[in-house]
């Protein structure tokens, strides 16, 4: 099982944002992650965890965690939905709102929401796991050493913040790079997806 894990520092914590998703602190973005995290041609990914970090206000932080097998919407009876950031939006919405305090909730089956802080879901990830940092002055993922169940760490456009960033350096994690090329943190999760996928790294 791969483990991506996607740290927004200003996306909204509660499940009241509107349609603008780029002025819900950049909710656009996470929206995109989750489709390039699931989503290959004519069909899902049931070999991906995704763990989205949102440590925007009213209440951060919130922690989702989706593994949707076959099923983007589980509760849906449309299998002919269209891949949209709105209707990810939505989903999103839903998860944030079924928040309940002091629990790990599971709001629809493969879909969890707590609050539990960015370092906390290192640490539980990464005592089974190796755990990757994109970086520019990582190794380049062509000639790392990826083991099975692998995690990776991905920031929003603004990047890790200094303070996590912190935290991060007391634990035994590795950087990768994709290349010298900047690229959308969607885009850069597709590069490691490929590069998993043309290894067979599960």
């Amino acid at each position: 099982m791969r483990h991506f894990i996607y740290f927004s520092q200003k996306a909204r914590t509660t499940g009241n944002f509107g349609d603008d998703l780029m002025k819900a602190g950049r909710m656009d973005i996470a929206c995109q992650i989750v489709i390039m995290a699931f989503f290959i041609s004519n069909k899902l990914r049931d070999n991906v965890k995704l763990h989205l970090i949102f440590n925007g206000p009213p209440d951060p932080p919130k922690h989702i965690e989706m593994y949707p097998g076959k099923k983007l919407y589980p509760d849906d009876k449309n299998e002919e939905r269209d891949i949209s950031k709105k209707d990810v939006a939505g989903l999103l919405k839903k998860l944030l709102y079924k928040y309940r305090q002091g629990e790990k909730r599971e709001v629809m089956p493969g879909y969890y929401i707590e609050k539990k802080s960015f370092i906390n879901i290192i640490n539980e990830l990464g005592e089974n796991s190796t755990v990757f940092l994109l970086d520019k002055k990582g190794e380049d993922i062509r000639t790392a050493e990826i083991p099975e169940n692998p995690v990776f760490i991905l920031g929003d456009h603004e990047g890790i913040p200094k303070d996590e960033m912190k935290r991060l350096k007391k634990i035994n994690i590795k950087k990768v790079s994709v290349g010298n090329t900047t690229y959308f943190a969607s885009q850069t999760l597709t590069i490691v997806q490929n590069e998993l996928d043309r290894r067979g790294i599960e």
